[in-house]
This record gives C-alpha cells, structure tokens and sequence, in this order.
C-alpha cells in the first residue's frame, strides 16, 4: 500500500531526489530530543530530514523496516520542520511523500500530517 500525499503525486518516482527510509536512521526510532537518546526525532530531523529538505527537491520517507513510530519521534521530527521555521507547511505538504507496505503503518502517515497541519513556528 502506498502511503498518499495530502496533495497530488504528479512526480514520476524518476523524478524523486531524496528516498529516506527511516528504518535505515533506526528500527527502533524513539524519543523527542538527542538527550533521549541517538535515535530521537529531533536527530533525524537535523540529520537526515531536513538536509534533505533543503535539497528543494521532492522527499520520500519508507517507513517499512520500524518497530514502531512513536507520536514523540513523529512530531519533533515532521513538526518540528514547521516549529523551528525550517519550511512553511504547505511547501512541506508539496514536498513530502510517505511511502509503505504495511496497512497499519497508514496510522503514522495520517500522524505525520496531523503535527505538521498543527505545528506552529516557534
């Protein structure tokens, strides 16, 4: 199953620049800041996300291979993009794309843009 983008994918996958499998960051990502741990949200949102981010180019985040996406990890990650003024909300709604293969994981698709819809810049 394929994860759906708040807007059109109009994008042919060739045309996709950055593919971030969030599995490759940590199976077990947890926690909110890098004092919770080396597998916290805000390191992936520093590291690995909003690089990528800045790249201007469109972003597809797999979230195949997790144990699990705690609500803490998700909103300092995704949110927190919009929180610390690092990209308007709806340039980020254009830009991103979540992917997986798993049904269930259709709950953290539906979380990610619930924190980024209710995130406010700092």
């Amino acid at each position: 199953m394929l994860g759906r983008s708040p807007t059109p994918n109009r994008a042919p996958k060739a045309r996709i620049m950055h593919r971030i499998e969030i599995a490759g960051f940590s199976k077990t990502p947890v926690g909110r800041y890098r004092t919770d741990g080396p597998s916290s949200g805000q390191r992936f949102r520093e590291e690995v996300l909003l690089p990528a981010i800045n790249a201007g180019q469109k972003v597809e985040i797999v979230l195949d291979g997790v144990a699990g996406l705690p609500p803490s990890f998700l909103d300092e990650a995704f949110g927190g993009l919009v929180r610390k003024g690092h990209i308007a909300r709806e340039s980020l709604k254009g830009q991103l794309l979540i992917r997986y293969s798993n049904p269930e994981f259709a709950r953290y698709e539906r979380a990610i843009w619930a924190y980024i819809d209710r995130a406010k810049p700092d």
